[in-house]
């Protein structure tokens, strides 16, 4: 016998967007972004009164960002825990992507042995899906409900190019980070561009949206260091609001051709962002096998 498919990520959390749509109406993002707190606890009671969710709460997860646990006791009863120490953007992000566990994969989590009381999170695994399939499939689920892409395109075409200001805009309206709001929109984006996180001069991954990867522009970073040109900003040091609308680059500093740059550094992440844009199409690179950078696995198509 098969064993029964896991609930598919993209699906599910459509489902949700679908209900609040029709609940709250397709303009509810001008009035803030998903609750998702509530949304946990409400619709696990409804839709598992059995075994739902009861409490979503703040603490201290040593080496970790968020878990999901469930009691000893069955039926399980379950509960969603973030680091207190979070920013509001990264936690709404974090809940959602426990809550992506509960609705994809509560059934696996309480019968395998490896998750003894629940999942727990590191930052590697909310934030880059960084785990195994499990892991990116929750940040798929949590990605789709929290910037839904019939939303989003609305607000940034699949053509249009972009800058951090914009982008800005985007996180604020669905109340996520900058970088969670850039790798929604390279999912869906036709532009050739490339988002690299940074520090000290090193890249720690990068995202290039599917255009830019099948012209051949990505970085390895996976098993390789890679270190920043040295013309990069980041490696500059230059954060200015100038840098931070977008430069120049001449061709050979990144790639053999130019490109517009763009960078700002987070000091509370100590990272830098460096957004890359091309300028045309370029050309189309036949791959035998197909290349991920370290964050492919985040790209849910």
């Amino acid at each position: 016998m098969k064993p029964a498919q896991s609930p598919k990520p993209k699906a599910e959390a459509n489902k949700l967007t679908t209900m609040m749509d029709m609940v709250l109406g397709g303009g509810r993002f001008d009035l803030g972004p998903v609750d998702v707190e509530r949304l946990a606890v409400e619709y696990s009671s409804s839709t598992c009164p059995q075994s739902p969710i009861h409490q979503v709460v703040g603490g201290k997860i040593p080496g970790c960002v968020g878990a999901l646990v469930f009691s000893n006791t069955t039926p399980r009863q379950w509960g969603i825990i973030y680091d207190e120490d979070q920013s509001e953007t990264r936690r709404r992000f974090t809940i959602a992507h426990e809550f992506g566990h509960y609705i994809l994969h509560r059934h696996r989590i309480e019968s395998e042995e490896q998750y003894k009381g629940g999942i727990f999170c590191s930052e590697d695994s909310v934030v880059r899906g960084d785990g195994g399939d499990i892991e990116t499939e929750a940040d798929q689920f949590a990605a789709t409900l929290l910037m839904p892409l019939h939303d989003f395109r609305r607000q940034i075409s699949a053509k249009d190019r972009v800058d951090f200001e914009k982008l800005g805009n985007i996180a604020k309206r669905y109340g996520v980070s900058l970088t969670a709001a850039v790798l929604r929109w390279l999912e869906y984006s036709e532009t050739r561009a490339m988002l690299v996180v940074s520090n000290e001069g090193f890249a720690l991954w990068a995202k290039s949206s599917d255009a830019a990867l099948k012209s051949g522009r990505f970085l390895r970073t996976k098993n390789d260091v890679y270190e920043l040109p040295a013309q990069a900003l980041a490696a500059r040091g230059e954060y200015t609001d100038e840098t931070r609308a977008g430069v120049h680059q001449r061709s050979g500093v990144w790639f053999d051709e130019p490109v517009i740059e763009m960078c700002l550094r987070s000091d509370r992440y100590d990272q830098e962002l460096t957004l890359l844009q091309f300028e045309s199409l370029g050309p189309k690179l036949q791959f035998e096998d197909r290349i991920e950078d370290v964050f492919d696995r985040f790209q849910s198509g």
